[in-house]
């Protein structure tokens, strides 16, 4: 997850507006483009930005009072510094649309939208405070042990989500459960109502009707919310195939009396806190459980990994593409285990600190299979940030928030392939790997991770979306979740809720105001831009029935590197579809790469459905 975007858009333009004569209205474009180039400026936003990007790190490396303060003064004096500069660009340009030249004026379509430091100071340092609060309750929170009351010191990452991962005892399961959600979400049910207020109030002073309108302003499309609608009505068959396998195989191991015959799957069984994501539960449910497993957690801890060699191997794939090599002083500043002697923000996130030279990540890392592969998810964040570092600052961001989040994952799909971890020496070189039953385990396995995140990708901001544009009210927060729980993806939850609660504030996106459609795009764009490296590669053959889209490995591939530097040295200077065209040849999202690399999976799933008389669906789906 790519966390610290920059503060703002290219804010040299209007650094250099202050210093330009009478005269410029009358410049013409090239003239205009010429003068905003001044490198000077570029030095000085640059600061600016650094120094608010390290009052961030700060306090989310180092949670206590002093961090947390000099984070609130940083958001103040950015916040003012970038609303200074919005005033001086709107009076001196306030006929910006009237521009021609389409890369000035898609500057200054950046250039013009303050986000929340629109608000007035007062309101502003409100926001900042009561996001601040939110976050705090989140990476800070502790539940007590279901087997020692007096035990209550269990974190999120070092203990719950190892019982969730571990842990077959429905009645503890329950317990952890329902206890994060707790301390969590109803800890901050009031702050984040405050926080819907003066995030609307702060989009209306940037001409958008909300704030999921301001949000989605990146995807540069009116139609955007009806297009991620028709990919979900697309990929939903497929998701009901393994929601009803699953049910079925959940139903052997816990019994009708938890399972329940409304057809929904109690969300604390799935094996994640929020049932995101369901590899933990593999072990319970796969297919052929006498072939090679792709989970190499054991492996990787018998030859002594580290969190650091997991970065390193991530980095030699990506040199081995060609690409840029981490530089020495993400190695010197990133935090990539979890310190003993202090709270800190565990989200693993990326982080582009504006000066060209300082990128990090932050992350508890764990040695096991899932968290490799999303080291290879950061470090694709930081990638990108590498190869567009050489465009001005409005540009230096994804073609589109997907875009970001699905570069790292297009590699990891490379990497987890039995091929690639024989390759690297995580698995016997002896294993057979490309039979059919081990195939399907290893397709089964992936979906666990990519298709049955789908659902749970496009909830999370359609429930804001509602939130924000008064759909739902503050008395209708947890009702309305559980229904888009309930009847888009299938789950439920295992004890009664009520509007006490506030159950979506259990996730970290929430309490952090992290935009999330984001991953549903990168989940269905990854595999197009998947597909078009493994042709790039020589890999893959569309056309030719025994070349099989999933076997595909790119690792070494001087031209399929290439093929995607191209594409993420663009930035975000041209439209998104532009920069998908160069990429894929196609213009828009599509699934049918998607559909084509678990096509085999999806064939058997039907066919196994049917053998166990389990029909897909439930009782409440729409």
């Amino acid at each position: 997850m790519k966390l610290f975007v920059l503060l703002s858009v290219e804010l040299c333009l209007v650094w250099q507006t202050l210093s330009l004569p009478s005269t410029f209205h009358s410049k013409t474009t090239n003239e205009i483009l010429a003068s905003v180039s001044y490198p000077a400026i570029d030095v000085q936003y640059s600061e600016k930005c650094f120094e608010g990007a390290i009052a961030e790190w700060e306090f989310a490396t180092n949670i206590n009072d002093e961090t947390e303060k000099r984070k609130l003064e940083a958001d103040l004096d950015s916040a003012r510094f970038h609303k200074e500069m919005w005033r001086n660009i709107t009076t001196d340009f306030a006929d910006w649309k009237e521009f021609n030249d389409p890369d000035l004026l898609r500057k200054f379509k950046e250039l013009t939208v303050l986000g929340t430091a629109a608000l007035p100071d007062e309101q502003l340092q409100e926001l900042n405070q009561v996001s601040v609060d939110m976050e705090k309750i989140y990476s800070t929170a502790k539940i007590c042990s279901f087997d020692d009351e007096s035990r209550c010191d269990l974190s999120l990452d070092a203990d719950i989500n190892t019982i969730l991962k571990s842990s077959r005892n429905e009645e503890e399961l329950r317990h952890v459960w329902t206890q994060w959600r707790n301390v969590t979400g109803k800890a901050m049910k009031e702050h984040y109502q405050r926080f819907v207020q003066l995030s609307n109030q702060a989009a209306k002073l940037n001409d958008f009707d909300d704030t999921g309108a301001m949000w989605l302003r990146n995807y540069e499309s009116d139609s955007f919310k009806s297009d991620i609608a028709d990919l979900w009505s697309d990929l939903k068959p497929f998701y009901r195939e393994i929601h009803a396998y699953i049910r079925a195989k959940l139903r052997q191991v816990y019994g009708d009396s938890v399972i329940g015959d409304d057809g929904l799957i109690p969300a604390h069984l799935l094996g994640n806190m929020w049932a995101q994501t369901w590899e933990n539960i593999y072990s319970l449910t796969v297919p052929f459980p006498d072939k090679t497993s792709v989970d190499v957690t054991e492996e990787m801890k018998a030859q002594g990994y580290t969190p650091r060699k997991m970065f390193e191997v991530s980095d030699e794939f990506f040199t081995s593409l060609g690409l840029i090599p981490m530089p020495a002083a993400f190695w010197e500043n990133s935090v990539i285990e979890k310190p003993n002697d202090r709270e800190m923000v565990c989200h693993a996130s990326a982080w582009d600190f504006c000066n060209g030279n300082d990128f990090r990540i932050k992350q508890c890392t764990v040695v096991d299979t899932a968290d490799l592969i999303t080291v290879h998810h950061e470090m694709g964040h930081i990638q990108y940030d590498l190869q567009y570092k050489h465009q001005p600052y409005v540009f230096r961001n994804g073609a589109n928030p997907g875009f970001h989040e699905a570069i790292g994952d297009t590699l990891a799909l490379s990497v987890k392939t039995p091929k690639h971890l024989k390759e690297i020496g995580l698995l016997d070189k002896s294993a057979v790997i490309d039979d059919y039953e081990t195939s399907i385990n290893f397709l089964f396995s992936t979906a666990l991770e990519k298709i049955v995140f789908l659902p749970f990708g496009y909830i999370m901001d359609q429930w804001r979306w509602d939130v924000f544009d008064g759909t739902i009210d503050s008395s209708e927060y947890n009702s309305h979740w559980w229904n888009l729980r309930e009847t888009i993806q299938g789950v439920k939850s295992p004890v009664e809720r009520s509007e006490n609660d506030f159950d979506p504030g259990a996730k970290y996106h929430i309490p952090a105001n992290v935009p999330y459609i984001r991953y549903f795009v990168s989940h269905v764009i990854q595999f197009q831009f998947y597909r078009s490296l493994c042709i790039e590669a020589g890999q893959y053959d569309p056309e030719d029935p025994s070349s099989v889209l999933h076997n595909c490995d790119f690792y070494r591939s001087k031209e399929a590197g290439a093929k995607l530097a191209s594409m993420l040295s663009m930035g975000s200077s041209k439209p998104w579809p532009e920069a998908m065209e160069k990429m894929t040849g196609q213009k828009r999202m599509d699934a049918s790469a998607l559909r084509e690399y678990f096509k085999p999976l999806e064939d058997w799933l039907k066919a196994k459905n049917v053998e166990m008389c389990e029909t897909p669906g439930w009782s409440t789906q729409i």
